[in-house]
């Protein structure tokens, strides 16, 4: 049974995908931050240089965009692969732009604010528990403001990678919360479609952390994408 590395989102750690990681046992779960790089392709290098030799890997949003270059630099070290609420597009201009006042911002000492103003208000559905938005705050404000500047970096200077995802044959699963409103329906259609061996889940009822607002429907669309 192959392992499995998890890389979680933007200013999230291993919290972010919840009860998953114990009831997906007996398979071997590896949590991969994204955190050891100021590029995306030095953070998919890190994760790669402790990864095991082959292996199954998911991420979501950034995780999912670190997977992706993964994929790219590694192709025949990933035999599955899951995406969630995430964009294998370049980031385009009016978002580079925003991103160096949030870092501005962060890096003067307001990254509270910016995550409660600016980012975590869109990763919810409107009927999720506020305990999430507390544990989203709690890990953003435990991963610090630097991280924030080098995660955000990375996001901006990204490459296209939908040339990997076409490349890829392995079994795939492609994932999104119906209310997500950081990464449209759009951007997943794509994914899939690119990859036409990959099952579409639309997870109804989720925003931007599946994981954490629809624990149940992930972990069933997780152990279908595992036993393919």
């Amino acid at each position: 049974m192959l392992p499995l590395v998890l890389i979680p989102g933007m200013m999230c750690d291993a919290r972010m995908w919840g009860g998953l990681p114990a009831a997906l046992h007996p398979h071997r779960v590896i949590h991969a931050l994204p955190t050891g790089g100021e590029t995306m392709a030095e953070i998919a290098q890190a994760i790669l240089a402790d990864a095991p030799q082959r292996f199954a890997l998911a991420g979501l949003s950034m995780g999912g965009i670190v997977a992706m270059e993964m994929l790219a630099q590694a192709p025949d070290r990933i035999a599955r692969l899951a995406l969630l609420d995430t964009n294998p597009l370049a980031e385009r201009a009016e978002l580079q732009a925003r991103r160096k006042l949030q870092i501005d911002r962060a890096l003067a000492g307001d990254l509270a604010g910016v995550m409660r103003d600016e980012m975590k208000p869109n990763y919810l559905a409107d009927a999720t528990d506020g305990a999430v938005l507390d544990l989203c705050m709690d890990m953003a404000l435990s991963l610090g403001p630097e991280v924030f500047c080098r995660q955000s970096l990375a996001l901006r200077d990204r490459n296209d990678r939908t040339a990997a995802l076409a490349a890829f044959t392995g079994p795939a699963l492609v994932l999104m919360g119906a209310e997500d409103r950081l990464c449209p329906r759009d951007r997943h259609d794509l994914m899939h479609g690119l990859m036409p061996q990959s099952r579409l889940v639309v997870v109804e009822g989720a925003g931007h952390l599946p994981p954490l607002e629809r624990p149940a429907e992930t972990l069933l669309a997780f152990k279908d994408w595992l036993s393919r």
